[in-house]
């Protein structure tokens, strides 16, 4: 992508504003985000897994998977990205192969984790974590990796399941000493500790991860700004919402052997096609036309 992305999130993590940033697990919710109006869009590693295999965040997903993701993903978007580029893949030598696949996609923020293999959703029990030594190691070799200067490294660490608040505290400051550009410090179990987060984090841009049935409470993206956070995301929003209406129109199908009924809880033919663009698509067709 000739912009970039990168550079148009630094702008926005410099305004007032908190970026609202939805979850994409594929393409078409990537468009639909950013027609909404959104300015950011989240590529949620546990969408892709519900989408792609039909399996929970366990840890299955691959990087190439992943990668060829954010290419569609960020094509459709237009917008920048932040992605979630799991552990890394391995060690700090997949990290910076990540890095790189990554930015060539056209991603403006790669998210790392600080969990062991095989990883979990930082709202599942049972997480596990390498040392703060080695999640060191892979911000550094991250930073090392990006050819774009704007291009931003975000660093999550799941300790406070694991660990503790004060121990994800000290993880997350040295996080930041080894270059990362974001702060993703996951479920907090209480306002209270969300709120001695972002008063120990001042200045440090972080993000605040609105999991529906989540260990963290949910609040508006206002409230969180109040707070200090400077990003919310809803990673898997959309595909809960899709899971539930599409069983809704399997049990319609199922039960009356039609859709007719349904209409009005869907975008037909027409609809769905505006959304995709297909006007320009035709016009771009007679352009080249012969």
């Amino acid at each position: 992508m000739s912009e970039s992305m990168g550079r148009r999130l630094r702008e926005l993590l410099k305004q007032d504003e908190i970026i609202i940033a939805p979850g994409a697990h594929d393409a078409l919710i990537a468009r639909i985000i950013a027609r909404t109006g959104f300015k950011a869009a989240y590529m949620t590693g546990a969408g892709v897994a519900y989408t792609t295999l039909g399996k929970p965040d366990i840890g299955l997903i691959t990087m190439s998977e992943m990668v060829q993701k954010a290419w569609y993903i960020c094509e459709a978007a237009g917008i920048p990205v932040i992605a979630d580029g799991d552990t890394g893949y391995g060690n700090a030598l997949n990290v910076l192969r990540t890095v790189r696949e990554y930015e060539r996609a056209g991603v403006a923020c790669i998210q790392l984790e600080d969990q062991q293999l095989p990883k979990r959703c930082g709202h599942m029990s049972g997480k596990t974590l390498v040392s703060t030594d080695e999640m060191v190691g892979k911000i550094k070799a991250a930073c090392d990796a990006r050819h774009d200067p704007d291009f931003l490294i975000m660093a999550r660490t799941d300790a406070i399941a694991v660990e503790g608040l004060d121990a994800a505290l000290e993880r997350a400051h040295k996080y930041v000493e080894a270059g990362a550009d974001i702060l993703f410090i996951e479920a907090p179990p209480s306002v209270e500790d969300m709120k001695r987060l972002c008063k120990e984090f001042a200045g440090v841009p972080l993000l605040a991860n609105m999991v529906e049935g989540g260990k963290t409470p949910l609040f508006t993206a206002r409230e969180l700004q109040e707070m200090g956070y400077k990003i919310v995301i809803y990673p898997g929003a959309a595909a809960r919402v899709i899971a539930k209406a599409v069983t809704g129109l399997m049990e319609e199908i199922m039960a009356k052997g039609t859709t007719k009924e349904y209409l009005d809880h869907m975008f037909i033919f027409g609809e769905l096609n505006e959304i995709l663009e297909l006007k320009a698509i035709r016009e771009q067709e007679k352009k080249y036309a012969y």
